[in-house]
């Protein structure tokens, strides 16, 4: 049988560090709902991304469906977005009623073309929902300057810039808000899950009713939920992997450098590098 070379695999902590962090959840018997090992989760991130506010979810889809569906776009809106991403980018506008409208990528990095982005502006366009690709962000200042133009928000599909810092801040201070996954291939995972990161305080108490039912309090269900709560034992993993993601991302380097070395001067070949 021949062996998988696999590109990378995913990180996890060691089955000792693990059962220690879970050993909690099994004394206090609080599997989900926002529990110790949510609160410290987000607590650790926040300090680790250097930002204001962050949201935990199940996973980064539900994660971006509930960022589009915080701003009540009306149904039919346009907004642009890049083709190049995984389908869930698109499959969360479309999820939301809106309807997608594709801007081309630039060649040296493949984020979406800035300069095509005003072109598809209509009456109807309500966002500009840009993805950073491979450690690559986008355009942010000229994004900000056509979305204050234009006044459009802008959501940022950020699964690919975990940890990313541009011009000295976090990459995640950018826009309106903007979203992370934590499926388990990416450099930081907790098994499935995500994030949204946000600079409105007053966003926070309707991102977390949409994540849990619409709740808003014991007794009162106000408006239309979903279920996108990440659970303790996916907390509690993310607790234990953000201790060692910065020696993962090392070790990520390290593979990166290699294929430098190995493809830069093999004819046809192009090899994208990250300015950042």
């Amino acid at each position: 049988m021949n062996k998988k070379i696999l590109v990378t695999q995913s990180s996890i902590p060691t089955i000792e560090e693990y059962i220690e962090e879970i050993r909690h959840i099994f004394e206090s018997k609080w599997l989900t709902n926002m529990g110790e090992k949510h609160k410290e989760l987000e607590k650790n991130l926040k300090e680790y991304l250097g930002v204001k506010n962050i949201s935990l979810y199940t996973n980064g889809h539900m994660a971006l469906y509930i960022a589009i569906k915080s701003f009540n776009f009306p149904e039919g809106s346009e907004v642009i977005t890049t083709p190049y991403s995984f389908s869930s980018t698109t499959h969360a506008i479309v999820q939301n009623n809106l309807k997608p409208v594709f801007c081309d990528i630039n060649e040296e990095d493949y984020t979406i073309d800035v300069s095509k982005i005003e072109s598809l502006i209509t009456d109807k366009t309500v966002a500009i929902l840009p993805v950073h690709v491979y450690g690559h962000v986008c355009d942010v200042e000229r994004i900000d300057e056509i979305a204050k133009k234009r006044n459009l928000k802008v959501i940022y599909d950020a699964a690919h810039v975990f940890g990313v810092k541009y011009k000295g801040q976090s990459i995640a201070n950018y826009g309106d808000i903007s979203m992370f996954s934590f499926h388990a291939t990416k450099v930081f995972n907790t098994i499935e899950g995500g994030a949204l990161v946000y600079n409105d305080d007053e966003k926070r108490l309707v991102l977390e009713r949409l994540k849990n039912f619409g709740i808003n309090g014991p007794e009162c269900v106000d408006m239309v939920g979903t279920n996108a709560k990440m659970n303790e034992f996916c907390a509690a993993m993310g607790i234990c992997n953000l201790r060692h993601v910065d020696n993962e991302i090392s070790k990520r380097e390290k593979v990166y450098n290699r294929y430098l070395e190995r493809l830069n001067n093999i004819s046809g070949i192009k090899v994208s590098r990250s300015s950042n």
